[in-house]
């Protein structure tokens, strides 16, 4: 009994512990989070005037809620994003600490000193984004210690000295831009797509240049021995000569046959049929073989349609390893855009990476196909969740619900303010927020607009977005911007609360109209509880309801200028400023939206009536 006894204490140990362990990773001896240390130490170096770190604390223990800070699935930072935030002052060198950090982006500021050492130490980190501040001093060496680094964006800094050669060792880079610095010396071979040096007179000279290639091989001259003017010495001489110059040509000609292959292999880096090297990456995404992606959908199985819309069929697939995957297969994809278009939107929507935004794995691009590939999300779609119930109970309790709505607004807030460039969505809706296997709202479908309208401005006569989610102006004018989405957010929180579908609402005797004007007609009647999904069986925070429409209300705003950000709609949910955006809200004059008409629809169903626009709707439900 006593071995017995002994044996199950030990095994609980061995058991336990490796547990405690994890779960006290980032934790000092004396109970400190080191990731709490290093954060706090850039934002004392910082000088913050739009206090954007304000809920940076030193006391907590957990930065994961942070603004401007993601975190990974295991509770490691893993992306800090403070671009365009006025910031100034100094980089701490704590980030080095930040041990799991795979994207530091700080562009657009104003950033002085010397960029730190420490950075590279972040063994994880594939993208740096510097640009557009003052940092002087030297790039550091360390730099080339990041083996996964895959972005290095330097330019527009006042950097000085040689670009370190360390940076050669790294393989795996796609993009360097060290242009319009001070600076000086030879340039490393790097291995990079595209390498920009632009704007150093002291590599480029006068005239400038645009990327460095390798440069021709020179020879020193031979000193000539003896008299070269007469007889056997002179025809030796010619024969030498005439040979070296021979030499020389063919070496010449070698020499543009490798540069012209080097150049067309950076421009053309990919070829659009379906015989490649699987294993070419583009930047950190696979590029698959359409027939590795068939083979995964068994041939495109109807039976494994996940969903269909104006962006295309959605599938779900099996790749050989294991992996369950979703299959975007892209419908009417612009092809006077090419090859090299459409490879560049992908590595835009790529560089998105926040907690709340679907991942993109890769994609694949033929002549005749183009296909993204993200992870499967085995709780689908918040929609789907919505009116999906088990043993009588709701999918989504109220609670869930909340949490949804801020995890959504983190990721547009990412989308609007911290990409460079911004993306806006244009269909923000509860079929396109997915739930991961934590249950945490997942942004889907970011950036597809863009992929296949390349057009220069945002105006188009083809509204792409699912009717009772779009904005009025966009019905209107086919203009569209931050604001869209923002009215769409508010559509979103209705259907959180309502549980309804705005296309689909209406259906009944007593919901005449779509949701948007049903919800404000309750509203002003003070019947606030009347539109609570009956699914939640009264178990909701009155308090928050009443908030949470206010929220929604100020989104959907007729006139765009009156709707607030998306960052000021997350600071509202959280509990800051809402009271003084309502109040200041009730005190508006009517909605005066700029149109032909001398008296503008007062509500949304007028809007949707009137619209002259094609409207491509995009529909995505069940597990992605």
């Amino acid at each position: 009994m006593e071995l017995e006894l002994c044996f199950f204490l030990c095994h609980a140990v061995f058991t336990v512990f490796p547990l405690l362990h994890l779960a006290s990773a980032t934790l000092s001896p004396s109970g400190v989070n080191y990731e709490v240390v290093a954060l706090m130490a850039i934002k004392n170096d910082l000088i913050d005037p739009h206090n954007v770190l304000e809920n940076w604390d030193s006391n907590s223990v957990d930065p994961c809620s942070w603004r401007m800070v993601t975190c990974s699935p295991d509770g490691y930072v893993s992306v800090l994003g403070l671009p365009s935030q006025s910031l100034s002052g100094l980089l701490s060198p704590g980030i080095g600490n930040l041990s799991k950090l795979e994207s530091v982006l700080l562009q657009n500021n104003d950033i002085s000193g010397p960029i730190p050492a420490s950075i590279g130490k972040l063994e994880n980190l594939h993208t740096l984004d510097l640009s557009n501040n003052v940092f002087s001093g030297q790039i550091p060496s360390s730099l080339g210690d990041l083996n996964k680094l895959n972005y290095l964006r330097l330019n527009n800094n006042s950097l000085t000295g040689p670009c370190p050669d360390s940076l050669s060792k790294v393989e795996g880079l796609t993009l360097v831009d060290l242009s319009y610095n001070n600076l000086s010396g030879s340039l490393p071979k790097i291995s990079a797509r595209t390498f920009k040096i632009v704007g150093n007179p002291l590599i480029c000279g006068p005239n400038n240049c645009s990327s460095i290639f390798p440069e021709p091989f020179l020879f020193a001259p031979d000193a000539l021995e003896g008299n070269l003017g007469f007889g056997k010495s002179h025809r030796k001489a010619i024969a030498f000569g005439a040979s070296f110059s021979a030499a020389f040509i063919v070496l010449v000609l070698i020499g543009l046959l490798v540069w012209w292959r080097y150049r067309h292999n950076q421009q053309i880096f990919f070829d659009v049929n379906d015989q490649y090297d699987p294993e070419v990456r583009l930047g950190h995404l696979r590029r698959y073989t359409f027939k590795e992606l068939r083979a995964a959908t068994d041939h495109f199985n109807s039976k494994n349609i996940l969903g269909r819309g104006g962006f295309g069929i959605v599938y779900k697939g099996c790749l050989n390893d294991g992996t369950l995957v979703a299959v975007k297969r892209l419908k009417d994809y612009n092809t006077a855009g090419g090859e090299i278009q459409f490879q560049t939107e992908v590595e835009m929507i790529s560089l998105a990476v926040h907690r709340n935004l679907l991942r993109l794995f890769g994609f694949c691009s033929t002549e005749s196909e183009r296909l993204l590939v993200y992870p499967f999300m085995p709780n689908g779609s918040v929609g789907s969740r919505l009116r999906d119930h088990i043993h009588g109970q709701p999918a989504l309790d109220w609670a869930m619900r909340k949490r949804i709505a801020l995890g959504t607004a983190r990721g547009l807030v990412y989308l609007h303010e911290q990409c460079d460039p911004k993306i806006i969505h244009r269909d923000v809706k509860a079929a396109n927020i997915l739930l991961d296997e934590d249950f945490e709202a997942v942004v889907g479908d970011f950036g597809l607009a863009k992929l296949l309208d390349h057009r220069d401005s945002h105006v188009t006569t083809a509204v792409r977005g699912t009717v009772g989610h779009i904005a009025p102006e966009y019905l209107s004018t086919g203009q569209s911007s931050e604001k869209t989405d923002v009215f769409g957010f508010g559509i979103l929180l209705l259907e959180l609360i309502t549980g309804q579908k705005a296309l689909d609402f209406g259906r009944g005797a007593n919901q005449k109209g779509v949701m948007l004007d049903w919800v404000k007609k309750l509203h002003e009647e003070g019947k606030v509880n009347v539109m609570v999904d009956k699914d939640l069986r009264g178990k909701f925070d009155r308090v928050e309801l009443e908030e949470m429409v206010q929220v929604a209300l100020l989104c959907t705003q007729f006139n765009p200028s009156h709707r607030p950000k998306m960052s000021e709609v997350l600071k509202m949910l959280e509990g800051d400023g809402l009271a003084e955006k309502w109040e200041a809200s009730q005190h508006i004059d009517a909605p005066r939206y700029q149109r032909a008409c001398e008296n503008p629809p007062q509500r949304y169903s007028d809007y949707i009536e009137e619209s002259s626009l094609i409207v491509e709707a995009m529909e995505l439900s069940g597990p992605r």
